[in-house]
């Protein structure tokens, strides 16, 4: 199949690579030249920009930073559509509000292109080797249609539901890891500056019932050993509790704990670790308490 692929940052570069070796025609765009360069020489060709993309490609996939990034890549002038022939599908992996995938779904439309949103869980690990966890959103025969591309990529694909759905469930996923990431750097910092051992604590609290996906995959790979290479960035994370924040007020509901959680990523980017793993949230409150969250190697 002829795949386009449009944004080659930490996540989708792995991506489109995994779609090369899987033995598909792809074809790559984004603004940082070295990032094609380096997709160009493991095999794929490159458009100068989206709406080249679309004259060649079957299907494209977007994995981008943010909904007006989408927004530009599939409407701008050069974009997708200024080229796109009826039946090509767009696949946006990215993480962006479901209001802004309903839009660009709906200009899609219009033109007799498919569109669906499939944001994904599982970071650059999951990326890298092809067990990402998709929400896919959108008609259901589209979902069908773009499986076996998507199942090159991850190997959970769950269907949400019509348009935005991905998008929907991904903002509440992603809401739920910044608030159990939060509670566990602030409950680590506090059993340390009460005498405990991170390690015996850490044992304990991941077979009871304070234990979370945070805990375990965050304390003893970034904490403990003090390595805040993402991963997944707070500057990021922030972006979907952002997103998350706008959601609920799009639908006239009031997040209470929300804002709390944000303060935790925003005093991170303050210190200048916005582009730290989401662990790193827990330095600010290591400062404040005098203690560090650390475990030795033997």
């Amino acid at each position: 199949m002829k795949i386009g692929f449009i944004g080659l940052g930490a996540m989708g570069k792995p991506m489109a690579l995994n779609l090369l070796q899987a033995g598909h025609a792809v074809t790559v765009c984004d603004i940082n030249r070295d990032a094609v360069a380096g997709l160009v020489a493991s095999g794929a060709a490159a458009a100068d920009n989206p709406g080249e993309l679309a004259a060649v490609a079957e299907i494209i996939i977007m994995m981008l930073p943010n909904g007006a990034i989408v927004e530009a890549t599939v409407q701008g002038a050069a974009g997708i559509l200024s080229k796109a022939r009826p039946g090509l599908y767009i696949v946006d992996m990215s993480s962006v509000a479901p209001e802004c995938t309903k839009k660009m779904a709906a200009l899609a439309r219009a033109q007799g292109v498919h569109y669906m949103d499939a944001p994904v869980s599982g970071g650059v690990t999951g990326a890298a080797s092809g067990t990402l966890t998709i929400m896919a959103g959108g008609e259901a025969a589209v979902v069908e249609a773009c499986r076996p591309v998507l199942e090159i990529l991850g190997k959970k694909i769950y269907y949400a539901g019509q348009a935005g759905a991905g998008d929907a469930v991904k903002v509440v996923n992603n809401f739920l890891l910044a608030a159990n990431m939060a509670a566990a750097a602030e409950g680590f910092v506090l059993g340390v500056k009460l005498g405990l051992d991170p390690a015996i604590l850490f044992d304990i609290v991941s077979a009871s019932s304070g234990n979370s996906y945070a805990l375990t995959a965050k304390m003893t790979k970034f904490v403990f050993p003090g390595n805040f290479v993402p991963g997944f960035a707070v500057d990021l994370q922030h972006k979907d509790i952002e997103l998350a924040l706008a959601a609920a007020r799009e639908a006239a509901v009031e997040l209470r704990l929300a804002p709390v959680v944000q303060e935790f990523y925003q005093a991170a980017q303050t210190a200048g670790w916005g582009r730290e793993d989401i662990a790193a949230i827990i330095k600010p409150l290591e400062e404040q308490a005098r203690v560090k969250v650390r475990v030795k190697n033997e």
